[in-house]
């Protein structure tokens, strides 16, 4: 699975434990892959977002301007 998420499980062990109060909090392999398959599919729907948004202005680029606008919804819907 840890090929196919697009995030390798070293980015994101290092993404989780900047965020632990203890450092030698440990994670699984499970959870590390959970954790990736996660973040690639936040990633994807963020951009499916940010493309309709930019097709609802007649934009034919998505910019940071449509990721802001469609970010608070999707941070709920996650």
């Amino acid at each position: 699975m840890e090929e196919s998420s697009g995030f390798r499980k070293e980015l994101v062990s290092r993404l989780l434990h900047l965020h632990f109060r203890d450092p030698k909090t440990r994670v699984s392999r499970d959870a590390l892959q959970l954790m990736a398959e996660f973040l690639r599919i936040f990633v994807i729907e963020a951009a499916v977002r940010g493309v309709l948004q930019a097709q609802a202005e007649d934009l034919d680029v998505v910019d940071v301007d449509q990721l802001e606008k469609v970010l608070p919804q999707l941070l709920l819907d996650f």
